[in-house]
């Protein structure tokens, strides 16, 4: 039964090519054993047949394969036995060989043994996706690299160059009588009104890394190297990479593409609705404005993930939804549209073999479009067309809204728009307005800027008036703007995302820290662009196995400056979590440390890497680290250094195996310092930790690294009481996993050796007081300070552990949770832990100088903390103060 409806639905394609396309009739006559080749054995066979080699002179050869293959794919499209896509990439797989072949051809003709090395051919528009249309031209650019062209002994390479590409072209374009191959579009090259038809690679690289407009970036998504030397074409589109992949979301393609199709509506206007004459290219919600608007997509988003970098429309559509850029609803109605688009312009393409988009404006002309298609009239295809015409173009059109109302530039005119914004001291925001108008920013000396500035404005001033502290949040968007080197991308990306704008009102009312880091890198936005954002982080291997893939392959400072804007990025979104109230506090102070610990883990093993290319190895021996404090017990906050002690494995005296050989302890020395540089030395990329190495054994004094076997030995004899409670809160953070298991085990060992109670309570309320005589608390809410903050309860913990041997856990929480399930502390100490630990993380976001916030941010804390307000919280705060003074007054008091 499938065989009768297969062959029914082939005769049926071969009678209405007969009747309503007068090139398919002739292609018919002309070759009817492709035609009997279709009806006995289908569409693959008579491809496959139109394209056996007949060994004639390739000028005849490839057209006689042409016209083979566009009969039979027309056959193929019109039985519906080939997808669009499939009919697509047949004609753009011919394209790529005949171009290879007549670029050989070219290159033979010049110098008899030559071979096409050193001059590419890359292919752009449908070509460079694979998606030809059925009657299209080809869109190239063609390279050379003079010191390989082959050329005669005198030719000027640019001039041999020319030669071959206009030689190349005449074999593929000239109209014979058998036809021709492919039409060669060659304006898509560099001012080409004034270029020669093929460029020095260098020349056009630097063009695209200097002076290239926004059309061309859109035109190299879909760029790719299709014939000649492989190599140079990868090369080139190697090196323009970064110019067509824009790390920073640029909203301003919006604009640019937006400009671009309105001059296409402006000047297709006659045929730019649905109609007779319609054209299904330049039209409105036509082909191109589909194309036009996944280009946006992908250039907004593709520099910062490149699954969304995909050359075919189609494609590109479903790695937008994949990735979360766009909705899954639209992208069916966007690919549904375009394929439709995409068969009715083949459809209009094979009637006479011409190159041309537009539906028939002819009553009679249309109708046998329509028949070719199937239909019945030509009303029927226009009925058939319409809605996704119209769902494309309300797409296309609600990419960015149009230009909304600006703010006035009338002093009087202004009061009254900002008091119905609802500034409630309009008269101080109107004052903040005209100095940021005054043009002393630099971020807002060109009209680029200007214009999205104004366009932003607006709806990022509503945000701060319904926020907590307008005048404040204002303030600190001044000190933002003021600072900026360069803010028309941020501008922008707030004007296209209002809900952007929203969290940066929040940042500016609630968290100077965040606001401080956003004038430094307003790029930092960017990343709470993508919901991913929000996750919790991933593991802090996973973390770190990210930072190397974005590291490999790069120069070591290059791949440091990588690594630090991710970092920075995820620290930052990790604030915005915090003041959007995504998550609790506690688990977002165990992101920060997964966060610190992956970016330890990457960038020490890059340092060590780069250690070793110089130094070698130490045979037998690794580098150890411990983290300690905050980062031991994964409960890091915004404003936290690492604590860190370097070990190292080896034997003594046995030097490194490199060119430039080092012993032990001068190796290992040089590379913890390598890494702590590679952690804490601010770059371009901005500050990222500041590293304590002092709880090393002899403190400052001391080696900077010490062999683990010294340390287990200071550990043992001649560690301070002091030095014991720090490695309560210890835990090998690096090295190999059998060397971090010994070190593991020895840190138990220590800990659970037998001491001296009263001793322990003694020494430990001595350096209390040391504590509190040198660093007293910074205000009445200093968690950490004072009596019954966070630095008693550690203290009363530690002396616990180390006399009990119980909780002997890093993590704060978990130590006092196992202490209270012993009976050793009250229960109501935990809570009064995680209060207090909710308080620490928040206050050192929303107050990093230790005053007190505002009250409204107060209430941001407050519901953090999970209590109803302020004043409940100040309540709860101060009775677990008092709960852990108690704990800790009844430890000193019972040893001391």
């Amino acid at each position: 039964m499938i065989g009768l409806i297969d062959s029914e639905a082939r005769r049926d394609a071969v009678e209405r090519a007969r009747r309503f396309s007068p090139f398919l009739r002739e292609a018919l006559e002309a070759r009817p054993e492709l035609g009997h080749c279709f009806l006995e054995k289908g569409s693959q066979a008579a491809i496959a047949a139109a394209l056996v080699e007949s060994g004639g002179p390739i000028e005849v050869e490839l057209r006689r394969a042409r016209l083979g293959l566009a009969l039979t794919i027309a056959l193929g499209d019109l039985s519906g036995e080939l997808e669009l896509e499939e009919v697509t990439r047949s004609l753009s797989q011919f394209a790529d060989r005949a171009i290879g072949r007549a670029l050989t051809a070219a290159v033979h003709e010049r110098v008899a043994d030559g071979e096409p090395a050193g001059i590419a051919v890359i292919a752009l528009g449908k070509l460079g996706s694979c998606e030809l249309n059925y009657s299209s031209d080809v869109d190239l650019l063609l390279l050379f690299d003079p010191r390989r062209l082959p050329r005669r002994e005198r030719d000027d390479a640019g001039e041999a160059a020319v030669r071959i590409a206009r030689r190349m072209i005449e074999i593929l374009q000239k109209r014979t009588a058998d036809g021709y191959v492919a039409r060669v579009d060659l304006r898509l090259r560099p001012s080409p009104e004034v270029t020669p038809i093929a460029l020095p690679v260098n020349a056009a690289i630097s063009h695209y890394e200097s002076s290239a407009l926004p059309w061309e970036r859109a035109a190299f998504i879909r760029a790719r190297a299709a014939a000649g030397d492989q190599g140079l074409g990868r090369h080139f589109l190697d090196s323009i990479e970064p110019f067509v992949w824009r790390r920073s979301l640029d909203f301003g393609v919006i604009d640019d593409i937006r400009q671009i199709s309105a001059r296409i509506r402006d000047h297709f206007a006659q045929g730019g609705r649905l109609g007779p004459g319609y054209d299904l290219k330049r039209g409105r919600g036509g082909i191109r404005e589909v194309e036009f608007f996944t280009q946006i997509q992908q250039m907004i988003h593709g520099g910062r993930d490149p699954s969304v970098r995909v050359p075919a429309t189609l494609d590109a559509l479903e790695a937008l939804a994949a990735a979360g850029r766009l909705d899954g609803s639209d992208v069916t109605a966007l690919a549904d549209a375009y394929r439709l688009l995409r068969t009715v312009e083949h459809r209009v393409q094979m009637i006479e073999d011409a190159q041309t988009h537009k539906i028939p404006a002819d009553a009679e002309a249309l109708d046998g479009v329509a028949g070719l298609h199937g239909l019945t009239k030509g009303g029927d295809l226009l009925d058939l067309l319409r809605p996704h015409v119209e769902r494309a173009e309300s797409l296309f059109d609600g990419l960015a809204p149009e230009t909304g109302r600006r703010l006035s530039n009338d002093p009087d005119i202004l009061l009254d728009e900002l008091r119905t914004i609802g500034f409630r001291d309009p008269e101080a925001a109107a004052r903040r307005i005209a100095d940021l108008r005054s043009g002393r920013a630099r971020s807002l000396r060109s009209p680029a800027a200007q214009t999205a500035f104004e366009a932003m404005l607006p709806g990022l001033l509503a945000a701060i008036a319904a926020g907590p502290d307008p005048s404040h949040a204002l303030n600190r968007l001044t000190d933002i703007v003021e600072r900026l080197s360069s803010g028309v991308n941020l501008y922008r990306l707030l004007e296209a995302r209002p809900k952007l704008g929203q969290l940066l009102a929040k940042i500016l009312a609630h968290a100077p820290a965040l606001s401080e880091q956003l004038a430094r890198r307003p790029e930092l936005l960017e990343g709470l662009f993508d919901a991913s954002s929000f996750d919790p982080p991933p593991s802090a291997e996973d973390f770190a196995a990210r930072l190397s893939d974005a590291m490999r392959g790069q120069p070591y400072d290059v791949a440091l400056d990588r690594a630090r804007r991710m970092v920075n990025e995820r620290r930052f979104a990790l604030g915005v979590q915090l003041i959007d109230r995504r998550d609790d506090p506690l688990n977002v102070a165990a992101g920060y440390s997964r966060v610190a610990e992956g970016a330890l883990l990457a960038l020490a093993n890059a340092a060590v890497r780069e250690f070793e290319s110089a130094h070698g190895r130490i045979p037998g021996g690794e580098l150890v680290i411990l983290g300690l404090g905050r980062l031991g017990g994964c409960s890091l906050t915004h404003a936290s250094d690492l604590d860190l002690i370097y070990l190292y494995t080896g034997e003594p005296g046995v030097p490194s195996d490199g060119a430039k050989p080092l012993g032990p302890a001068d190796y290992f020395n040089r590379l913890a310092s390598r890494i702590t540089a590679a952690l804490s030395v601010p770059t371009a990329a901005g500050p990222l930790y500041d590293v304590d190495t002092r709880l090393r054994p002899q403190g400052a004094k001391g080696m900077l690294t010490v062999p683990l076997d010294g340390f287990a030995a200071y550990q043992r004899e001649e560690a301070w009481t002091w030095e014991h409670m720090a490695l309560c809160r210890a835990r090998p953070v690096l090295g190999s996993p059998a060397v971090r298991d010994e070190t593991a085990a020895l840190i138990d060992e220590i800990l659970r050796r037998p001491r001296d109670d009263d001793q322990i309570a003694a020494d430990a309320a001595r350096m209390h007081g040391e504590i509190e005589r040198h660093k007293p608390p910074a205000g009445r809410l200093d968690v950490k300070l004072g009596p019954g903050g966070l630095v008693d309860l550690e203290f009363a913990v530690h002396v616990l552990q180390l006399t009990r041997h119980v909780g002997l856990n890093p993590r704060l929480e978990e130590a006092v949770r196992q202490l209270a399930e012993a009976g050793l502390i009250e229960r109501n100490v935990v809570q009064a832990q995680r209060l207090l630990t909710r308080m620490l993380v928040m206050l050192r976001l929303v107050a990093p100088d230790g005053s007190e916030p505002n009250p409204e941010t107060w209430e941001l804390v407050a519901a953090a903390c999970g209590v109803s307000d302020a004043r409940q919280l100040l309540a709860e705060h101060d009775a677990a103060r008092q709960d852990i003074a108690a704990l800790w007054n009844s430890i000193k008091g019972e040893r001391g």
